[in-house]
């Protein structure tokens, strides 16, 4: 038994693993890493579910328990907490008094301790579950030992995921010990995990009402007092908006599709930071239709958005709402691109920038992938899955940096059906047609930086008003987009006119029909206006701003 080791010299940074700690809950990859260890001479301590897990493969471990002469109390609340244990992994190598402790308890040095934390976050998502169950839930030992490992990272090894062992018998592999690169990178990690777990437990607690039933436990709050974040980097970008910032893509960890975190790049360069803010508003309007659909970006607002009986269609009429904005633009897609629809978008002349869709028939990714002037530009994004207004809603809040903070609210949802909650204040009801262009223009429009307006007709976007600061001159940007296609369309506004102006330029254009949320001083002005010029107007009764 190693008391009282040479003190490693202060240059050294290969430290050798010849006594290791095991306490793990998931067992994934125990059984080989503990044979690596143990064919490379390591002797094993372990905890009592670990050391049966270990026994029942034919590997010899001493309990945890034998070695302090303390047995696990209190239903097993109290297993490694105990001097002996971290005195043996706190103890520092180069401090002779630390190493003098260790001889006088009879504690040898631990050099690699392997610990994962009880399935907090896994309990507490299943349904019904109590506030005591979660609470049992709560590791104690475990962040312990993996605190004191990590601090003491000079010198010991912590491994907190199977996913680092095979990196761990790498090591002893290649070169007989750890070094002091891999210590620290697994000790950011350990210390990442913690934090992470501390994180999850107070967001619960936060949310939880000990007083209560067990079916309000557990019920988080709308708007905690504080706020913990966590998100893993998926990538860092080539740069942000501008190419003197730089930036990064980060994911929601366990996140479920379909979305960009959960997308495949099937082809093309790495997504920018524009591409990914266009590709997002992209998926949040294709999903919101059941008939084929496409859209194209550009600036993060729609230029073209059309519904077809078939994708192809739908996808040309999308790009010919406004073929001059499209080039270069961002194409979402809610179906699998066939050929035909792929053929339609590497016609002479087009270039599109991303492509996100369901996915790709082979013939068709062939199509768009082997054209001399497409295979090395375009970008395909890979849901892997089908969208529609039945896809998943978004998870957790709207975040927005400000400076000194942070803006947090709901996600902005659409109205299941905007035309039955909504109420028609005019004279004139719309007709059929109107209706199904007015529910149509609703659904673009939400996605139509403020101020926002849309013409629309027959299910196709024939011109958009995006971002101005007078309602009016949006109008009027939409009627010049649309030219005569204005004529019989319908309109959709994302907030109230608050003047009588943009009723009667719509009327000037030809549009027939109007969608907006009402709640203007003025409305009786604006209903007065479209029965002047016979436009049939609906209330919605909600505002769809996008700052």
């Amino acid at each position: 038994m190693r008391l009282r080791p040479e003190m490693p010299d202060a240059t050294d940074t290969l430290i050798p693993i010849r006594r290791a700690l095991l306490s793990v809950s998931d067992k994934r990859g125990l059984v080989e890493l503990a044979r690596g260890l143990s064919e490379r001479g390591v002797a094993l301590l372990a905890s009592g579910g670990t050391r049966s897990a270990l026994l029942d493969a034919g590997i010899s471990a001493e309990e945890v328990s034998d070695f302090t002469g303390s047995p696990e109390i209190l239903g097993g609340r109290v297993k490694t907490l105990h001097p002996k244990v971290h005195a043996g992994i706190l103890a520092r190598r180069d401090v002779p008094e630390d190493l003098d402790a260790l001889t006088s308890l009879g504690v040898p040095p631990v050099d690699l301790v392997v610990v994962n934390l009880y399935p907090f976050e896994q309990t507490v998502a299943k349904p019904g579950v109590t506030l005591a169950e979660a609470i049992e839930k709560i590791d104690i030992g475990g962040p312990s030992l993996i605190r004191a490992a990590a601090k003491n990272h000079a010198f010991v090894t912590v491994l907190t995921d199977p996913d680092q062992y095979p990196g761990l018998l790498e090591q002893l592999e290649r070169h007989g010990g750890t070094t002091l690169a891999f210590r620290r990178g697994k000790a950011l990690e350990a210390f990442r995990k913690t934090g992470h777990y501390d994180r999850a437990i107070l967001s619960y607690l936060i949310g939880s009402d000990s007083n209560s039933d067990s079916e309000q436990a557990g019920r988080p709050e709308s708007f905690p007092d504080e706020l913990s974040l966590r998100f893993e980097r998926r990538t860092v970008l080539r740069y942000g908006e501008n190419p003197h910032q730089r930036a990064a893509f980060y994911i929601n960890p366990g996140t479920s599709g379909p979305n960009l975190a959960t997308a495949r790049i099937r082809h093309g360069k790495e997504l920018s930071y524009n591409n990914i803010l266009d590709l997002d508003s992209a998926l949040r309007l294709i999903r919101s239709f059941d008939r084929p659909a496409s859209c194209v970006l550009k600036h993060n607002n729609p230029c073209g958005a059309a519904v077809g009986t078939t994708l192809a269609e739908a996808f040309e009429r999308a790009y010919d709402g406004d073929p001059v904005s499209a080039f270069g633009g961002i194409v979402g897609l809610n179906r699998v691109v066939d050929l035909a629809t792929a053929e339609r978008m590497v016609t002479p002349g087009r270039f599109i920038e991303c492509i996100v869709a369901p996915g790709f028939e082979p013939d068709a990714f062939e199509a768009l992938t082997t054209r001399p002037s497409w295979k090395n530009s375009v970008r395909l994004l890979d849901l892997g899955a089908p969208i529609g207004p039945g896809s998943p809603p978004p998870v957790g809040m709207d975040l927005r940096r400000v400076e000194g903070g942070l803006l947090v609210q709901d996600w902005d949802t659409m109205q299941a059906d905007p035309l039955a909650e909504g109420r028609v204040v005019t004279k004139r009801p719309p007709n059929d047609r109107e209706l199904a262009d007015l529910s149509f223009a609703w659904k673009v429009c939400q996605a139509v930086k403020s101020n926002a307006i849309v013409f629309a007709a027959e299910g196709q976007v024939v011109g958009v008003g995006a971002g101005q600061m007078s309602r009016l001159d949006s109008v009027e940007i939409a009627s010049r987009k649309a030219g005569p296609r204005a004529a019989g369309a319908v309109l959709a506004s994302d907030a109230f006119f608050p003047f009588r102006d943009g009723p009667d330029a719509a009327a000037a254009a030809g549009i027939t029909a109007i969608i907006q949320p009402g709640g203007s001083r003025r409305d009786e002005e604006v209903i007065a206006a479209c029965d002047e010029h016979g436009i049939a107007m609906v209330f919605t009764g909600r505002r769809h701003f996008r700052h």
